[in-house]
Protein backbone atom coordinates (compact mmCIF):
# COMPACT_ATOMS: atom_id res chain seq x y z
CA UNK A 1 0.00 0.00 0.00
CA UNK A 2 1.77 3.47 -1.32
CA UNK A 3 -0.71 5.58 0.57
CA UNK A 4 0.55 7.84 3.42
CA UNK A 5 -1.92 9.98 5.49
CA UNK A 6 -1.40 13.92 4.48
CA UNK A 7 -1.46 14.65 8.44
CA UNK A 8 1.32 12.09 8.74
CA UNK A 9 3.68 13.49 5.82
CA UNK A 10 2.80 17.15 6.98
CA UNK A 11 4.61 16.28 10.88
CA UNK A 12 7.70 14.86 9.32
CA UNK A 13 7.91 17.64 6.98
CA UNK A 14 7.42 20.18 10.59
CA UNK A 15 10.07 18.26 12.37
CA UNK A 16 12.87 18.43 8.92
CA UNK A 17 12.02 22.06 8.87
CA UNK A 18 12.71 22.46 12.97
CA UNK A 19 16.01 20.57 12.41
CA UNK A 20 14.43 18.31 14.84
CA UNK A 21 13.58 14.96 13.02
CA UNK A 22 14.91 11.97 14.69
CA UNK A 23 16.84 8.77 13.35
CA UNK A 24 18.38 5.93 14.41
CA UNK A 25 22.37 6.34 14.85
CA UNK A 26 24.82 3.66 13.92
CA UNK A 27 27.09 2.38 16.02
CA UNK A 28 30.32 4.04 16.04
CA UNK A 29 34.12 3.60 18.06
CA UNK A 30 33.89 7.05 20.17
CA UNK A 31 34.69 7.64 23.17
CA UNK A 32 31.32 7.28 24.83
CA UNK A 33 29.69 10.20 26.62
CA UNK A 34 26.74 9.28 25.62
CA UNK A 35 25.34 5.77 27.04
CA UNK A 36 23.90 5.55 30.69
CA UNK A 37 26.16 2.99 31.24
CA UNK A 38 27.93 4.37 33.73
CA UNK A 39 29.41 1.74 35.47
CA UNK A 40 30.49 0.02 32.19
CA UNK A 41 28.33 -2.92 33.09
CA UNK A 42 26.38 -3.46 29.95
CA UNK A 43 30.00 -4.48 28.37
CA UNK A 44 31.32 -6.28 31.58
CA UNK A 45 32.74 -9.83 30.62
CA UNK A 46 32.04 -11.22 34.16
CA UNK A 47 28.63 -10.27 34.71
CA UNK A 48 28.08 -12.13 30.76
CA UNK A 49 29.82 -15.40 31.61
CA UNK A 50 28.56 -15.93 35.37
CA UNK A 51 24.86 -15.37 33.77
CA UNK A 52 25.80 -17.80 31.13
CA UNK A 53 27.06 -19.85 34.14
CA UNK A 54 23.90 -19.62 36.56
CA UNK A 55 21.40 -20.54 33.58
CA UNK A 56 23.63 -23.49 33.29
CA UNK A 57 23.36 -24.66 36.84
CA UNK A 58 20.21 -23.97 37.36
CA UNK A 59 19.31 -25.78 33.72
CA UNK A 60 17.54 -22.84 32.33
CA UNK A 61 17.85 -23.75 28.96
CA UNK A 62 15.26 -21.92 27.30
CA UNK A 63 15.22 -18.43 24.82
CA UNK A 64 12.07 -17.28 26.27
CA UNK A 65 9.53 -16.92 28.85
CA UNK A 66 6.67 -18.82 26.62
CA UNK A 67 3.96 -16.66 28.32
CA UNK A 68 2.83 -14.08 31.09
CA UNK A 69 4.03 -14.09 34.46
CA UNK A 70 0.48 -14.98 35.05
CA UNK A 71 0.51 -17.60 32.46
CA UNK A 72 3.73 -19.71 31.71
CA UNK A 73 6.22 -16.89 31.90
CA UNK A 74 7.08 -16.93 35.65
CA UNK A 75 9.98 -18.50 36.24
CA UNK A 76 11.70 -19.23 39.41
CA UNK A 77 14.66 -16.74 38.88
CA UNK A 78 11.98 -14.09 39.23
CA UNK A 79 11.23 -14.92 42.80
CA UNK A 80 14.87 -15.51 43.35
CA UNK A 81 15.97 -11.74 41.92
CA UNK A 82 12.91 -9.92 43.54
CA UNK A 83 13.70 -10.76 46.74
CA UNK A 84 17.34 -9.89 45.93
CA UNK A 85 16.05 -6.20 44.50
CA UNK A 86 13.99 -5.98 47.46
CA UNK A 87 16.69 -7.17 50.68
CA UNK A 88 19.54 -4.68 48.53
CA UNK A 89 16.90 -1.56 48.42
CA UNK A 90 15.69 -2.23 52.21
CA UNK A 91 12.26 -3.11 50.40
CA UNK A 92 9.59 -5.01 51.56
CA UNK A 93 8.77 -6.20 47.74
CA UNK A 94 10.05 -5.85 44.25
CA UNK A 95 7.95 -6.70 41.25
CA UNK A 96 10.03 -6.82 38.26
CA UNK A 97 8.48 -4.92 34.74
CA UNK A 98 10.24 -5.24 30.95
CA UNK A 99 10.99 -1.88 31.02
CA UNK A 100 10.87 1.23 33.29
CA UNK A 101 8.51 2.69 30.74
CA UNK A 102 6.39 -0.29 31.48
CA UNK A 103 6.60 -0.06 34.97
CA UNK A 104 5.55 3.59 34.93
CA UNK A 105 3.31 3.24 32.41
CA UNK A 106 1.72 0.55 34.64
CA UNK A 107 2.45 1.90 37.97
CA UNK A 108 0.22 5.36 37.39
CA UNK A 109 -2.22 3.84 35.27
CA UNK A 110 -3.42 1.77 37.65
CA UNK A 111 -2.50 3.10 41.03
CA UNK A 112 -4.18 6.51 41.20
CA UNK A 113 -8.04 6.34 41.53
CA UNK A 114 -10.81 8.52 40.05
CA UNK A 115 -11.38 10.88 42.90
CA UNK A 116 -7.10 10.96 43.63
CA UNK A 117 -4.98 13.65 42.83
CA UNK A 118 -1.04 13.50 40.99
CA UNK A 119 0.78 16.38 41.46
CA UNK A 120 4.11 15.43 39.19
CA UNK A 121 7.10 17.81 38.70
CA UNK A 122 7.08 18.99 34.80
CA UNK A 123 10.31 17.77 33.80
CA UNK A 124 9.30 13.84 35.17
CA UNK A 125 10.18 11.30 32.19
CA UNK A 126 8.04 10.83 29.21
CA UNK A 127 6.69 7.41 30.62
CA UNK A 128 5.56 8.71 34.00
CA UNK A 129 3.29 11.57 31.66
CA UNK A 130 1.77 9.12 29.16
CA UNK A 131 1.12 6.69 32.81
CA UNK A 132 -0.69 9.34 34.14
CA UNK A 133 -2.97 10.11 30.92
CA UNK A 134 -3.75 7.14 31.19
CA UNK A 135 -5.02 7.17 34.98
CA UNK A 136 -9.13 8.65 36.36
CA UNK A 137 -7.15 10.70 38.57
CA UNK A 138 -6.90 14.57 38.25
CA UNK A 139 -3.48 15.79 37.75
CA UNK A 140 -1.14 19.13 37.72
CA UNK A 141 2.24 20.13 37.03
CA UNK A 142 4.14 22.00 39.66
CA UNK A 143 7.51 23.53 38.50
CA UNK A 144 10.44 22.21 37.98
CA UNK A 145 12.12 21.41 41.59
CA UNK A 146 10.02 23.81 43.43
CA UNK A 147 8.50 22.67 46.63
CA UNK A 148 6.45 25.95 47.40
CA UNK A 149 4.68 25.68 44.55
CA UNK A 150 3.96 22.06 45.03
CA UNK A 151 2.95 23.26 48.83
CA UNK A 152 0.11 25.48 46.88
CA UNK A 153 -0.78 23.03 44.56
CA UNK A 154 -1.67 20.51 47.63
CA UNK A 155 -3.31 23.29 49.68
CA UNK A 156 -5.68 24.25 46.44
CA UNK A 157 -6.67 21.23 45.99
CA UNK A 158 -6.54 18.91 49.38
CA UNK A 159 -9.57 16.60 50.17
CA UNK A 160 -10.41 14.02 52.72
CA UNK A 161 -11.79 12.18 50.48
CA UNK A 162 -8.85 11.56 48.06
CA UNK A 163 -5.36 10.66 48.56
CA UNK A 164 -2.72 12.71 46.56
CA UNK A 165 0.59 10.94 44.89
CA UNK A 166 3.37 13.40 45.07
CA UNK A 167 5.23 12.16 41.68
CA UNK A 168 9.19 13.09 41.16
CA UNK A 169 12.62 11.52 39.95
CA UNK A 170 15.60 11.26 42.50
CA UNK A 171 17.58 12.03 39.20
CA UNK A 172 16.40 14.16 36.55
CA UNK A 173 17.38 12.53 33.00
CA UNK A 174 18.03 15.11 30.91
CA UNK A 175 19.02 18.02 33.64
CA UNK A 176 20.83 15.31 36.41
CA UNK A 177 19.73 17.52 39.20
CA UNK A 178 17.60 16.28 42.11
CA UNK A 179 15.09 17.63 44.30
CA UNK A 180 15.45 18.42 48.18
CA UNK A 181 14.60 15.13 49.21
CA UNK A 182 14.29 16.12 52.77
CA UNK A 183 12.03 19.08 52.11
CA UNK A 184 9.67 16.85 50.02
CA UNK A 185 9.86 14.00 52.67
CA UNK A 186 8.72 15.88 55.10
CA UNK A 187 5.68 18.39 53.09
CA UNK A 188 4.36 14.44 52.39
CA UNK A 189 4.33 13.71 55.40
CA UNK A 190 2.61 16.88 56.61
CA UNK A 191 0.10 16.92 54.33
CA UNK A 192 -0.29 12.63 54.25
CA UNK A 193 0.91 12.39 50.64
CA UNK A 194 2.13 9.43 48.71
CA UNK A 195 5.39 10.08 47.63
CA UNK A 196 6.40 8.35 44.37
CA UNK A 197 9.56 8.25 42.87
CA UNK A 198 11.70 7.37 39.97
CA UNK A 199 14.76 6.44 40.58
CA UNK A 200 16.39 5.56 37.11
CA UNK A 201 19.91 7.58 36.82
CA UNK A 202 20.30 7.43 40.46
CA UNK A 203 20.93 3.56 40.86
CA UNK A 204 24.39 2.55 40.53
CA UNK A 205 25.54 6.42 41.03
CA UNK A 206 24.40 7.28 44.59
CA UNK A 207 24.22 5.25 47.87
CA UNK A 208 26.07 2.50 49.47
CA UNK A 209 26.66 -0.25 46.60
CA UNK A 210 25.21 2.28 44.60
CA UNK A 211 21.81 1.14 46.05
CA UNK A 212 20.25 4.89 45.39
CA UNK A 213 19.44 8.49 46.37
CA UNK A 214 16.90 7.72 48.59
CA UNK A 215 18.94 4.93 50.33
CA UNK A 216 21.50 7.41 50.76
CA UNK A 217 19.33 10.04 51.93
CA UNK A 218 17.73 7.53 54.27
CA UNK A 219 14.38 7.98 53.30
CA UNK A 220 13.36 4.43 51.70
CA UNK A 221 10.94 3.81 54.90
CA UNK A 222 9.19 7.16 53.85
CA UNK A 223 8.45 6.40 50.09
CA UNK A 224 5.30 4.80 48.86
CA UNK A 225 7.07 3.68 45.68
CA UNK A 226 10.30 3.80 43.97
CA UNK A 227 10.82 2.81 40.66
CA UNK A 228 14.40 1.59 39.74
CA UNK A 229 15.14 1.17 36.06
CA UNK A 230 18.08 -1.49 34.95
CA UNK A 231 18.94 -0.41 31.53
CA UNK A 232 21.48 2.55 33.05
CA UNK A 233 23.86 1.96 35.82
CA UNK A 234 23.52 -1.90 35.96
CA UNK A 235 23.63 -1.91 31.89
CA UNK A 236 20.95 -4.46 31.50
CA UNK A 237 17.05 -4.30 30.46
CA UNK A 238 13.85 -3.83 33.19
CA UNK A 239 13.08 -2.17 35.70
CA UNK A 240 10.64 -3.01 39.59
CA UNK A 241 8.55 -1.12 41.07
CA UNK A 242 9.81 -1.33 45.02
CA UNK A 243 7.09 -0.56 48.12
CA UNK A 244 4.71 -2.69 50.45
CA UNK A 245 3.36 -6.26 49.65
CA UNK A 246 0.14 -4.82 49.23
CA UNK A 247 1.34 -2.65 46.33
CA UNK A 248 2.90 -5.32 45.02
CA UNK A 249 -0.59 -7.72 44.87
CA UNK A 250 -2.23 -4.64 43.53
CA UNK A 251 0.08 -4.00 40.51
CA UNK A 252 -0.34 -8.35 39.41
CA UNK A 253 -3.53 -7.50 39.50
CA UNK A 254 -4.27 -4.39 38.04
CA UNK A 255 -1.08 -2.98 36.19
CA UNK A 256 -1.81 -4.22 32.85
CA UNK A 257 1.71 -3.34 31.53
CA UNK A 258 2.25 -6.30 33.91
CA UNK A 259 -0.78 -8.75 33.12
CA UNK A 260 -0.89 -8.02 29.17
CA UNK A 261 2.94 -8.47 27.90
CA UNK A 262 5.40 -11.64 27.43
CA UNK A 263 7.45 -11.53 30.78
CA UNK A 264 11.45 -11.67 30.33
CA UNK A 265 13.33 -14.20 29.27
CA UNK A 266 15.49 -16.03 32.16
CA UNK A 267 18.45 -14.61 30.53
CA UNK A 268 17.30 -11.20 31.05
CA UNK A 269 16.32 -11.75 34.73
CA UNK A 270 19.65 -13.56 35.65
CA UNK A 271 21.76 -10.77 34.17
CA UNK A 272 19.60 -8.39 36.34
CA UNK A 273 20.22 -10.67 39.40
CA UNK A 274 23.73 -11.02 38.54
CA UNK A 275 24.36 -7.47 37.74
CA UNK A 276 22.80 -6.20 41.14
CA UNK A 277 25.18 -8.83 43.06
CA UNK A 278 27.72 -7.46 41.18
CA UNK A 279 26.93 -4.08 42.30
CA UNK A 280 28.43 -5.27 45.73
CA UNK A 281 31.37 -6.16 44.77
CA UNK A 282 32.78 -3.17 42.21
CA UNK A 283 33.28 -0.11 45.24
CA UNK A 284 36.47 1.13 43.34
CA UNK A 285 34.13 1.16 39.97
CA UNK A 286 31.92 3.14 41.60
CA UNK A 287 34.13 5.53 43.78
CA UNK A 288 35.93 6.02 39.69
CA UNK A 289 32.63 7.00 38.64
CA UNK A 290 32.21 9.50 41.43
CA UNK A 291 35.77 11.07 40.93
CA UNK A 292 35.47 11.08 37.21
CA UNK A 293 31.88 13.59 38.12
CA UNK A 294 34.03 15.94 40.22
CA UNK A 295 36.76 16.17 37.81
CA UNK A 296 34.40 17.12 35.51
CA UNK A 297 33.29 19.55 37.23
CA UNK A 298 36.32 21.13 37.98
CA UNK A 299 37.49 21.12 34.64
CA UNK A 300 34.19 22.70 33.06
CA UNK A 301 35.10 25.52 36.26
CA UNK A 302 38.47 25.97 34.87
CA UNK A 303 37.78 26.39 31.35
CA UNK A 304 34.95 29.01 31.79
CA UNK A 305 32.12 26.33 31.29
CA UNK A 306 30.21 26.21 33.95
CA UNK A 307 27.71 29.05 32.83
CA UNK A 308 26.64 26.59 30.06
CA UNK A 309 25.67 23.35 32.44
CA UNK A 310 22.53 22.74 34.62
CA UNK A 311 24.11 22.75 38.14
CA UNK A 312 23.91 18.98 39.82
CA UNK A 313 26.42 16.03 41.01
CA UNK A 314 25.23 13.41 39.18
CA UNK A 315 26.66 11.40 35.91
CA UNK A 316 24.40 13.28 33.51
CA UNK A 317 25.82 16.93 32.67
CA UNK A 318 23.97 18.99 30.21
CA UNK A 319 25.50 22.27 28.79
CA UNK A 320 22.77 24.47 27.60
CA UNK A 321 22.99 25.26 24.20
CA UNK A 322 19.86 26.65 22.88
CA UNK A 323 18.73 26.43 19.29
CA UNK A 324 18.55 22.62 17.49
CA UNK A 325 20.60 23.54 14.23
CA UNK A 326 23.30 25.29 17.19
CA UNK A 327 24.01 22.14 19.47
CA UNK A 328 23.66 19.81 16.25
CA UNK A 329 26.36 21.51 14.90
CA UNK A 330 28.92 21.32 18.29
CA UNK A 331 27.86 17.89 18.63
CA UNK A 332 28.77 16.93 14.85
CA UNK A 333 31.79 19.08 15.48
CA UNK A 334 32.87 16.64 18.77
CA UNK A 335 31.66 13.48 17.14
CA UNK A 336 34.31 14.21 14.39
CA UNK A 337 37.20 14.35 16.97
CA UNK A 338 36.05 11.08 18.38
CA UNK A 339 33.79 11.60 21.38
CA UNK A 340 30.14 10.47 21.21
CA UNK A 341 28.36 13.65 22.88
CA UNK A 342 24.65 13.61 21.64
CA UNK A 343 22.50 17.23 21.29
CA UNK A 344 19.07 16.96 22.60
CA UNK A 345 16.47 18.48 20.55
CA UNK A 346 13.40 20.49 21.17
CA UNK A 347 10.86 18.93 21.18
CA UNK A 348 12.57 16.35 23.81
CA UNK A 349 13.63 19.46 25.86
CA UNK A 350 11.46 22.53 25.61
CA UNK A 351 12.39 24.95 23.10
CA UNK A 352 15.18 27.01 24.19
CA UNK A 353 16.66 24.21 26.31
CA UNK A 354 18.46 22.53 24.17
CA UNK A 355 21.70 20.71 25.16
CA UNK A 356 24.55 18.57 24.52
CA UNK A 357 24.05 15.91 27.36
CA UNK A 358 27.03 14.54 28.48
CA UNK A 359 26.91 11.00 30.50
CA UNK A 360 30.27 10.50 32.49
CA UNK A 361 31.37 7.12 33.13
CA UNK A 362 33.59 4.99 35.37
CA UNK A 363 35.69 4.02 32.64
CA UNK A 364 36.26 7.38 31.51
CA UNK A 365 39.53 8.30 31.21
CA UNK A 366 40.54 11.86 33.06
CA UNK A 367 42.25 12.96 29.63
CA UNK A 368 39.52 12.19 27.58
CA UNK A 369 36.93 14.28 29.86
CA UNK A 370 39.84 17.17 29.59
CA UNK A 371 40.12 16.95 26.00
CA UNK A 372 36.10 16.52 25.08
CA UNK A 373 35.60 20.00 27.18
CA UNK A 374 38.46 22.02 25.36
CA UNK A 375 36.92 21.26 22.05
CA UNK A 376 33.84 22.23 23.52
CA UNK A 377 35.54 25.82 25.27
CA UNK A 378 37.51 26.08 22.16
CA UNK A 379 33.53 26.23 19.83
CA UNK A 380 31.99 28.19 23.07
CA UNK A 381 34.86 31.03 22.90
CA UNK A 382 36.24 31.14 19.65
Amino acid sequence: MKYFPKSLVSKLKLREQTNSLRKLPLSNNWVDFSSNDYLGFAKDETIFNQTHQYLIDTNLKINGATGSRLLTGNHGIYQETEAFIAQFHQAESALIFNSGYDANVGFFSAVPQRNDLILFDEYVHASIRDGIKMSFAKSYKFEHNDLNDLEILIQKNKSAENEIYIVTESVFSMDGDSPDIEKLVAISQKNNCLLVIDEAHALGVFGKNGCGLIQESGFQNEIFARIMTFGKGIGCHGAAVLGSEELKKYLINFAKSFIYTTGLSPHSVATIFVAYQQLEKEAETIQKLRENIVFFNQQKTLLNLKPLFVRNKSAIQSAIIPGNEKVKTIANHLQQNGFDVKAILSPTVPEGQERLRFCIHSYNSEQEIQRVLELLSEVIHA
